[in-house]
């Protein structure tokens, strides 16, 4: 699905950065009496410490040393707090954001594809699409302590669905991006087919560096491809909402367009140097949710999961 005011930076093909694997989940007749669906901005495994890892490399010093190993080990981590259900219920389906796949940030690793193998989900991963040799620029000095993917790394970062039910008609969502033309932002859309019925999903990652008006736009991909689907629908990820008035400002546009959140504005669920906000959101439309929360303590990413157990209407 094409988006408004996409950039002209050339990408890839959206079908050459749709990747699968895992188990092959069987379709059943039974529908499940309710779901938990997940999301958790993962900062491709590499830890919490956004601000103090940037101050470091401003300084020369690039942690961890031992890259793979200490990502491999807070995978290991994370799949045991979504296996042992001690900080939230086990999910369902699980979005992830920030899953790079094998970039040298990441150490090498398949974020998606290695922690879906440690819970033994099947997986899809849709690549952003990263332009080679196009420098970041400067933005808001706030905004300037993540670790950029090299000019010339031959990995790519990502959004990606892990779960426990078939996952149809995987779509790639490129959402428009004006601020960053090295960092492409996107989505995607999958359908779960949970017994007789079916649930939309929209997995997104929205841009940090845009202002109100440029991140609505790209709430509106987001909206038009959860119209694409004719029953109930989930639309949840990393909006990137840092300040009160976005907050705000995406909840209502979202209310607008018919969907509801059982999260109060202003909910935790990123920290960093002393700071915390609401950056990661769930929004249904034509299911009920029984319970949700944040899964807190997790130290990852700088980012904490966030869940909704829904029910069909």
């Amino acid at each position: 699905m094409a988006a408004l005011g996409q950039s002209p930076v050339w990408q890839p093909p959206a079908s050459t950065r749709i990747e699968r694997g895992g188990p092959t989940t069987a379709p059943t007749d039974a529908t499940p009496g309710s779901l938990v669906i997940a999301s958790y901005n993962i900062r491709y495994g590499v830890g919490r410490f956004l601000i103090a890892s940037g101050l470091l490399r401003g300084l020369g010093l690039n942690l961890p040393r031992r890259r793979a190993e200490q990502i491999r080990k807070n995978l290991r981590i994370a799949a045991q707090a979504f296996a042992s259900a001690e900080l939230l219920p086990r999910p369902d389906v699980l979005a992830l954001q920030e899953a790079d796949k094998r970039t040298g940030r990441a150490g090498g690793c398949h974020v998606a594809k290695e922690l879906a193998h440690e819970l033994n989900l099947s997986w899809a991963h849709v690549g952003a699409g990263i332009p080679r040799g196009i420098e970041p620029k400067h933005r808001q000095w706030w905004l300037n302590f993540e670790e950029q993917i090299g000019l010339f790394d031959e990995g790519d970062t990502g959004v990606a669905l892990l779960s426990r039910l078939p996952l149809e008609g995987v779509t790639p969502i490129d959402l428009p991006w004006h601020e960053c033309p090295w960092r492409p932002r996107l989505a995607m859309g999958a359908t779960i087919a949970a017994g007789n019925r079916r649930l939309g999903i929209v997995n997104a990652h929205v841009d940090p560096h845009a202002s109100i008006d440029r991140q609505h736009e790209q709430l509106e991909a987001l909206v038009d491809q959860a119209r694409e689907y004719a029953g109930p629908v989930v639309v949840l990820g990393d909006f990137n909402t840092l300040s009160t008035q976005k907050c705000r400002d995406a909840r209502g546009f979202m209310e607008a367009q018919g969907f509801t959140t059982p999260f109060r504005t202003g909910t935790a669920t990123w920290r960093g140097g002393g700071l915390r906000m609401h950056a990661d959101w769930i929004f249904v439309s034509g299911v009920h949710v029984k319970r949700f929360g944040v899964a807190r303590p997790l130290n990852v990413s700088d980012h904490w999961p966030v869940w909704a157990e829904i029910e069909f209407e």
